[in-house]
């Protein structure tokens, strides 16, 4: 066996035992007693050590010395395998099991905190997990930032600084939109109370209506939507909500993109190190290009309009249009997954600048449910109401996902380039929407993006597709054509 062969058996072992770690978080957050929380953090502690020790392991090194890449796919089999080694032998073994430890029990924490509103019940858990990502990204970064060392973790070959310019770009034009669109009259709102298993059937009919193959996954429900896996094996989450069957809806459109990124990737990857998505902004353009562009055009919207009557009868809305302007309404909220596309972008915007001052030590744990708050304020015109609705709404810090945020933002602007070149080359995108065939759509992201998996850069992956070099024109342009439409601007 020579020692790319050698190297490639040792990563499959890696992945799957990392595909393991997965399904326990997935078990965690759906299924698992409450009560089993201290003994499911040590189980993920011990398998993070397994885990982490494979990735620092000498022969590794050895290996990646001596291996010969056959191919591009073994190229950039070596570049990730590499990258991963590289960060791994920086990070002590210790850090690694105890942050896995403590994120998995602080996830019950959080959840408990958040369902009685008591951020203090919260602030001692939270703390540690800074405290210890601090020390993990110092390791990371050396002499350089230590938050670009964790973005690297999701977004790679991407800084801070380099997002917080296309934050500083688009705001200007968020802010102004938002504030045309915010002087107009309301759309009106759906009206009832929505049979949450008649919302979860229709959430099942619509991720299949996506291309969410069922055979190799399955919706749950969940505290916060998420997706989980790879491959043969990719499970999505949602949440119901009486009032509100919109956020089951668009959550699980949202979670479909990232399953079906998945479930699509070339097969021959499976269990490699680019068996994966390539970053976490790349996946984020999927899920947001299925939740909005897609799922919320106008096309796609006048089909949604007759299953949900079909379904609930009387919604409160009597046309397809008035319809398509409840789900693309513009309002005052709290809650970032709920937000319209138009505000969205100003919610990560709060979180970036946040974690990005706890993690350079500009912002304490303790003060951080004021600092929310006052830029809340700020940047939205009004109070936070409850915790729930402010600093305890999203599961992320609880887990150590500290430079995840900002991607949230790189997907909805790689998503504007991605549709922009879509609307191009499948030129009867509506027709096929309007009857709730989403094949055209989803088999161009498939063919073009998806099946690729981690062969290439996030940038490179979304310029082959594309077709272009990402920038924030695309999506502005979008959202000042939509929104301008729907209000008569």
């Amino acid at each position: 066996m020579s020692s790319y062969d050698e190297l490639i058996a040792f990563e499959r072992e890696t992945q799957a035992l990392s595909q393991i770690s997965g399904r326990l978080g997935w078990d965690q957050e759906t299924v698992m007693p409450r009560g089993a929380a201290a003994q499911r953090g040590e189980e993920m502690a011990a398998l993070e050590g397994v885990l982490h020790a494979r990735r620092a392991s000498p022969r590794v090194a050895e290996l990646l010395e001596h291996a010969e890449a056959p191919d591009d796919a073994g190229a950039a089999q070596l570049r990730n395998i590499r990258r991963a080694y590289d960060r791994a032998v920086k990070v002590p073994a210790a850090l690694a099991s105890r942050i896995a430890r403590v994120t998995s029990e602080a996830q019950g924490k959080w959840a408990q905190a958040r369902a009685d509103e008591d951020v203090a019940a919260f602030l001692p858990v939270l703390s540690e997990v800074v405290a210890m990502k601090r020390e993990e990204a110092q390791a990371l970064a050396a002499d350089g930032d230590p938050y670009d060392a964790l973005i690297e973790d999701y977004e790679q070959g991407t800084t801070s600084g380099e997002i917080a310019k296309i934050f500083d770009a688009m705001r200007p034009g968020l802010v102004d939109l938002r504030a045309r669109v915010l002087d107009q009259q309301r759309p009106a709102a759906l009206r009832g109370a929505f049979d949450e298993d008649l919302q979860m059937a229709l959430a099942g009919k619509i991720a299949e209506a996506f291309g969410y193959d069922l055979r190799h996954g399955r919706v749950d429900k969940a505290v916060h939507p998420f997706s989980s896996g790879s491959g043969l094996d990719v499970r999505i989450t949602t949440r119901t909500n009486v009032d509100d069957p919109f956020n089951c809806l668009y959550s699980t459109i949202h979670e479909v993109g990232h399953a079906a990124y998945e479930q699509n990737i070339d097969r021959a990857f499976l269990l490699t190190s680019i068996g994966r998505g390539v970053s976490m902004g790349v996946h984020e353009s999927q899920s947001r290009i299925y939740e909005n562009q897609i799922g919320r055009s106008r096309a796609f919207t006048g089909w949604l309009f007759r299953e949900m009557t079909e379904t609930f009868g009387d919604i409160g809305v009597q046309s397809a249009e008035a319809f398509y302007a409840a789900v693309n309404s513009v309002q005052n909220g709290y809650i970032r997954t709920e937000s319209d596309e138009l505000q969205y972008n100003l919610h990560i915007m709060l979180r970036f600048d946040l974690e990005r001052a706890l993690m350079q030590g500009d912002l304490m744990v303790e003060d951080l449910e004021a600092a929310w708050n006052d830029r809340f304020h700020a940047d939205f015109g009004y109070e936070v109401d409850r915790p729930s609705n402010g600093c305890l709404q999203d599961v992320h810090w609880s887990v150590g996902l500290f430079g995840y945020f900002p991607t949230y933002s790189l997907g909805n602007v790689y998503a504007g380039c991605l549709h922009e070149a879509l609307r191009q080359d499948v030129t009867d995108l509506d027709t096929q929407l309007s009857v709730g065939d989403t094949s055209g759509a989803t088999g161009w992201l498939r063919q073009n993006l998806q099946k690729f998996g981690s062969l290439r850069e996030p940038q490179d992956t979304i310029a082959h597709a594309a077709g272009r070099s990402p920038d924030h024109g695309p999506l502005m342009r979008y959202l000042e054509a939509k929104f301008s439409d729907i209000y008569k601007l």
